[in-house]
């Protein structure tokens, strides 16, 4: 198994941080953040500050000519995906394994479908992290990447899995390789669409799960239409998915704010259309009804459109 000695990563938010400052310790020179324009300016002069200490990784351009990464990470806002497709196309060599590590459901197959699915592994991510003026704090320690290819069997993991799984082992990342990733992966986005959108439309933090049962109706019946959705798919989620979630609410800071939510506070555009837009495209498509993220979907469209100033 070849070692991985090079890794670049696009994408600094929120995911982003969770693995840049430790690969970058280990890696040195050979981790790099990809970043054009604007963005290569602002880090290049200000760095990324992560629980407290100021970072100034290497940076590489889309356009650098250079040898491919061993391994490439997408950490980008789903808005942003198609972009990163087609900028880490010279990162892309005959080996580089490439993890995506957005929200949603659809990520892998979209980069997969442009650079071949033999390169893909399948990821998704559960960490409360806080970004306020161009800070980021989380706990590295209750955070961890769940990762592998769409089934594994931890007895005959994948060369690119086991070459992941020494990375992360390496720079003290952790991690779980799911036997079903898809079902992990469907499991988050039905937590990310109830939680998300609910707090997004409505303005509250993951606090109001623990005292609204108003709340708590917008979150269990989106839920459910991604439930249904999912099983549509093949994808087997349901009451036993909610009842786990229920206890993981509980021990979340009552002030925290989920990522759409905060994207709003900044005036950013939000992940919307990746969370109720593809429950909805799926539901027609699937012949499943799904009228409270049809109401997320426009309604937080709508306070979008209001903070741009088109209304």
């Amino acid at each position: 198994m070849k070692q991985i000695e090079k890794v670049t990563l696009i994408g600094l938010g929120a995911m982003g941080v969770f693995f840049a400052p430790r690969i970058s310790e280990k890696l040195g020179a050979g981790f790099k953040i990809m970043a054009d324009g604007e963005r290569k300016t602002r880090l290049e002069q200000k760095g990324v500050t992560v629980n407290g200490i100021n970072y100034r990784f290497p940076i590489i351009t889309p356009d650098a000519v250079c040898e491919p990464a061993d391994l490439v990470i997408i950490a980008v806002k789903g808005y942003d995906l198609p972009e990163a497709i087609r900028n880490i196309k010279n990162q892309v060599g005959p080996d580089t394994i490439i993890l995506s590590v957005l929200n949603g459901v659809e990520s892998e197959e979209q980069v997969g479908a442009v650079y071949g699915m033999e390169h893909m592994l399948y990821s998704y991510m559960r960490i409360s992290v806080v970004m306020r003026d161009g800070k980021t704090e989380f706990d590295p320690h209750k955070g961890l990447i769940r990762f592998g290819e769409k089934t594994n069997d931890p007895d005959h993991l994948s060369w690119k899995v086991l070459a992941v799984r020494e990375l992360f082992d390496r720079c003290g990342i952790d991690y779980k390789i799911d036997p079903d990733m898809l079902k992990g992966i469907w499991f988050k986005f039905m937590c990310n669409v109830g939680e998300n959108m609910t707090c997004a439309m409505f303005g509250v933090p993951f606090g109001a799960f623990q005292k609204s049962e108003d709340a708590n109706y917008f979150r269990r019946a989106a839920m459910w239409e991604v439930i249904k959705v999912a099983n549509k798919l093949g994808i087997e989620i349901g009451q036993d998915e909610i009842d786990r979630q229920e206890h993981t609410l509980s021990r979340i800071p009552y002030e925290n704010r989920p990522s759409t939510l905060q994207d709003l506070d900044i005036g950013k555009h939000t992940e919307v259309d990746m969370f109720a837009g593809t429950v909805v495209r799926l539901g027609e498509t699937l012949g499943v009804d799904t009228p409270v993220c049809r109401m997320f979907y426009h309604g937080i469209h709508l306070i979008e459109d209001r903070m741009f100033g088109k209304i």
